[in-house]
């Protein structure tokens, strides 16, 4: 399984079961990780498609194995864009902002409206729009003024970026219509203006945006409106909600929002046969090469407003719409040459450099290569003339190869050169090792070579381990080049003097970095040990890890057994624990973080059963609460003896609800006739409400 394209690393094989949920954990993660990348940093890492293929194998995974059942898992909620130190309020959406279920199978369209006019037992009219390749964006007036702009932030709750978009000329201030109304949809940026940005930045030698989507996201969520004016943001609406809507049809609510003003596309058709459907998209799958804008596919939504509000919304997409993403764009051209890389975990992964060639709006010059076997799959080497796929996406790849039209006949496979993977790490010399049963090569100097101890500093600082703001990955390596560290603990060794001797760095930039060092020292144990990097001990593994072993020392001296016996920790885990504490280096470094004032112990007191009311009861959480986290409602649920569990079943003894349950839980509930308490009820019937 490769999780991620630049750092593949697979799971050892353990007994089947195990090693599936092993690597929902895993996936869980990655994408967890993509979605932050893609949301909050405009730095996508996946492609969409890769992005969904992997969801999917989540969703087919969990569905497979309901113990391992997470309400915050990827598959239950949408991507967030929402960050806690970009400045801007954050609001509640009046409605939740889901996000669209992707297909890219013609077949799977057909699929879906087979499946919804089952449902409504006759064929539903389809309105096909373009689905156009930016960022949402939820617009509120009232009495016919913009007064909120929200992001889709984590759907739930958004940025309010009202200012930046009162910069795009698109967008109304104020429209005819004098009632209050909501209407969606995409920030993005055009080609022209997207060149023009990147010329800009070449000139000042500043990183060039990947594409319109990144461009257009880093700059909605830019400080200064000024600056956002100069970049020429532009918008298309497309989807009307208020409580009295001028049309009973999508289609019509969008020609009323035309008449108000708003910028609305012309590429929209009510479609009423699946034979319609597919023209439209076959259409615009070439036709979309000629329009101002990127575009990466065509949304397809029921048009009557109450045959949606009869076919309602899974819990995180709504079932009377599907988007439908075109086929990977594909170019030929010359393998230059292959180089090597090095992860944070060692893994060497093989890179293509290219011949430049424009794909999807972009020059393409480098994709990856996953490892030695792929290569060896496709029979690819230097002087190759190969194909490289990225429709509209982010990470481009090799999907094959052809004869180079300069050589007059293919090479003799008996005389020509075979391709042979480096056997020594590019960056250290150490030998490289394989493991029989990866197909990764590895460099084994973890404490010695120069992208693994960067990586480990990066996993360290990231958000959700010691989330130490302006620590990104050009300023830890600059750092490092200088030696101002070399590890972990050498970042609350640095001194004000020597980031204010670095060119670029001025009091406010560095003191930014020594206050976020500064504030780590309050991150949570749990947090720390995922911070750590032991290999395999991921975000939820080290949940449950510092919950048994209440600080380091203590699972320093746990024996693999006692390991073990914590939930979802194997022979693999345990022995990697293990090896971590077996390395003088580490030791060494977890004694400064420990003179550092890291917390590497729970502040919290062990848990210890308050009473037995909850005995014997399993129990679902749902919603959002006011009283407690939905994590300290688990602990309160074990605390009086009862079970935690994230899926709906028979042996379901009721469900916690808070606001905004999910629509899926509350339907399965009300089918198997379960009991769903309120947040007040759950805390009278466990003698909690004196402590709220």
């Amino acid at each position: 399984m490769q999780l991620d394209l630049f750092n593949t690393e697979e799971l050892q094989p353990q007994d089947n079961s195990q090693q599936e949920k092993q690597e929902i954990l895993a996936l869980r993660k990655e994408l967890e990780d993509a979605n932050y990348k893609y949301y909050v940093l405009s730095q996508p890492t996946l492609s969409d498609r890769e992005f969904d293929t992997m969801m999917r194998r989540l969703q087919d995974l969990e569905a497979k194995y309901h113990d391992m059942a997470d309400p915050d898992s990827p598959t239950q909620h949408v991507g967030s864009d929402l960050s806690q130190k970009n400045g801007f309020r954050q609001m509640q959406h009046m409605r939740p902002m889901l996000s669209l279920a992707n297909t890219y199978s013609e077949q799977e369209i057909c699929e879906w409206y087979e499946r919804i006019s089952k449902d409504l037992s006759y064929k539903p009219d389809i309105v096909c729009e373009l689905k156009y390749d930016g960022l949402s964006i939820s617009l509120l007036y009232e009495n016919g003024e913009l007064v909120h702009a929200l992001t889709r932030g984590d759907g739930t709750r958004g940025d309010d970026v009202i200012d930046n978009v009162k910069t795009i000329p698109s967008i109304p201030w104020k429209v005819k219509d004098t009632g209050n109304f909501e209407i969606r949809g995409e920030i993005l940026l055009p080609w022209e203006s997207f060149d023009r940005l990147n010329k800009e930045r070449e000139a000042q030698e500043e990183p060039l945006f990947a594409n319109p989507r990144n461009a257009a996201s880093g700059t909605l969520k830019l400080q200064d409106p000024r600056i956002v004016a100069k970049r020429g943001l532009d918008a298309y609406l497309y989807y009307l909600l208020a409580d009295q809507l001028p049309a009973g049809t999508h289609y019509g609510c969008l020609q009323a929002a035309r008449q108000m003003g708003f910028n609305v596309s012309d590429a929209i058709k009510v479609c009423h046969s699946i034979e319609e459907i597919m023209s439209f998209i076959n259409f615009w799958d070439t036709e979309r090469k000629n329009l101002p804008v990127a575009t990466d596919g065509i949304v397809l939504k029921v048009n009557d407003l109450s045959l949606q509000r009869q076919l309602g919304f899974t819990a995180k997409t709504p079932r009377w719409a599907i988007a439908y993403k075109f086929p990977a764009e594909k170019q030929l051209t010359l393998l230059r040459k292959i180089t090597y890389q090095v992860g944070r975990t060692g893994v060497v992964t093989p890179v293509a450099n290219l011949e430049p060639v424009q794909l999807s709006g972009t020059v393409v010059q480098r994709a990856t290569l996953h490892n030695e076997d792929f290569i060896r799959q496709l029979d690819i080497q230097e002087g190759d003339m190969v194909w490289v796929e990225k429709g509209g996406e982010i990470i481009p790849k090799i999907t094959g190869k052809e004869q180079n039209p300069a050589s007059p006949a293919q090479p003799d496979p008996d005389t020509a050169p075979s391709f042979r993977f480096i056997t020594r790490c590019p960056e250290c010399g150490s030998a490289l090792l394989r493991d029989p049963e990866e197909a990764a090569w590895r460099c084994p100097n973890e404490d010695g070579c120069p992208p693994q101890l960067k990586g480990k500093i990066e996993h360290f600082v990231a958000r959700k381990a010691m989330n130490i703001d302006g620590l990104g990955t050009e300023t830890i390596d600059l750092f490092f080049s200088k030696h101002l560290i070399g590890n972990i603990a050498d970042l609350y060794d640095l001194k004000p003097e020597q980031i204010l001797s670095l060119e670029g760095f001025k009091q406010k930039a560095t003191q930014n970095i020594l206050d976020g060092i500064q504030a780590s020292k309050q991150v949570p144990w749990s947090r720390v040990l995922f911070a750590l990097g032991i290999r395999y001990v991921g975000e939820t593994t080290a949940k449950k890890l510092s919950k048994r072993f209440t600080s380091i020392d203590d699972l320093r001296n746990a024996t693999q057994q006692q390991l073990m016996e914590v939930e979802d920790v194997g022979t693999q885990i345990a022995e990697s624990i293990h090896t971590y504490f077996s390395k003088e280096e580490n030791l060494n470094i977890i004694e400064r973080l420990r003179q550092a004032g890291v917390q590497l112990q729970s502040s919290d007191t062990p848990l210890t059963p308050s009473s037995d009311t909850l005995k014997g009861l399993t129990i679902v959480i749902s919603g959002t609460f006011m009283h407690h986290s939905r994590d300290e409602y688990k602990d309160l649920i074990e605390l009086h003896g009862g079970k935690n569990t994230g899926s709906v079943s028979k042996n379901t003894d009721f469900i916690l609800a808070g606001d905004n349950m999910g629509p899926q839980k509350l339907e399965k509930a009300n089918r198997l006739g379960i009991r769903i308490v309120s947040e007040d009820e759950f805390l009278n019937m466990i003698n909690e409400t004196d402590n709220i």
